[in-house]
């Protein structure tokens, strides 16, 4: 029985017209080729999504799609990696010409844009405190924020203790908050594997009240200050910190009516 008889229609024969065109072929994308910028970023993603102790070179190969082999052409180590990591925050910063005017107002731009840096990836607070600032790379910001404080008229031992200070605030700031971020995770019910957003109104609310709580004889100072511990967001604490330490910090201007 022919397809007509069937009811099927049969394919007409080619019109004189029509141009013979070639088999149609599939194309598969080409992968874009290994480089020390997609192992950094991909680090990245492995770092967001499952913390500084679940990231290793084999994660990192996984996310790329390549044999860890591959990437020991791009970054020496893992070490290595964590500090193309930390430099690659630093992309596009530039410090700014020290002003003796406006020296404060300048480090309490530095610390806040410092803490949005390593606010911006997961356990980038712990890398940073694991790594020592003074590669070619960022080297001109350290030069630049000793400039600060050197043209602020502050005394040498104090300049260059002041770098140092402001940087272990930053870190410890944003250490913490990661701590508080993972303890949130797990408290709501997660394995601290993926960062939540912690209740921090709860959480303060909690430490007020067992402080207030305490036995007025033995705890006298933590019951009067119970309701200034732990009060405001966090922004606001990382500023009242910030504060303590460049008022401390301007004693030492000559001048000044501190000694």
């Amino acid at each position: 029985m022919s397809d007509a008889a069937a009811g099927t229609p049969a394919s007409p024969p080619p019109s004189p017209w029509e141009r013979e065109r070639p088999a149609r072929v599939h194309v598969t994308p080409a992968r874009a080729p290994l480089s020390r910028e997609r192992v950094v970023e991909a680090a990245f993603d492995v770092l967001d999504r499952q913390g500084l102790d679940g990231l290793s070179m084999r994660q990192v190969a996984s996310e790329l799609g390549v044999a860890v082999s591959a990437l020991y052409a791009h970054v020496r180590s893992k070490d290595d990696l964590l500090e193309l990591m930390y430099t690659r925050l630093f992309d596009g910063f530039q410090m700014p010409e020290p002003d003796p005017e406006r020296w404060q107002e300048q480090v309490r731009d530095y610390a806040r844009t410092g803490r949005q840096r390593l606010m911006s990836h997961r356990d980038m607070a712990r890398i940073s405190m694991a790594h020592v600032p003074f590669t070619a790379e960022l080297l001109p910001h350290v030069e630049g924020l000793l400039a600060i404080f050197r043209t602020a008229g502050l005394p040498d031992r104090i300049a260059a203790e002041a770098g140092d200070l402001i940087s272990t605030y930053i870190d410890g700031f944003v250490l913490e908050e990661g701590m508080w971020q993972d303890r949130a995770a797990v408290r709501h019910g997660g394995d601290g594997g993926s960062p939540a957003s912690p209740d921090w109104r709860e959480m303060a609310d909690e430490m007020q009240n067992y402080f207030a709580s305490l036995p007025a004889a033995d705890f006298p100072h933590l019951r009067a200050l119970s309701g200034l511990i732990v009060t405001g967001s966090n922004d606001e604490r990382f500023d009242v910190g910030l504060e303590i330490i460049l008022r401390g910090l301007a004693s030492y201007l000559p001048g000044s009516a501190t000694p």
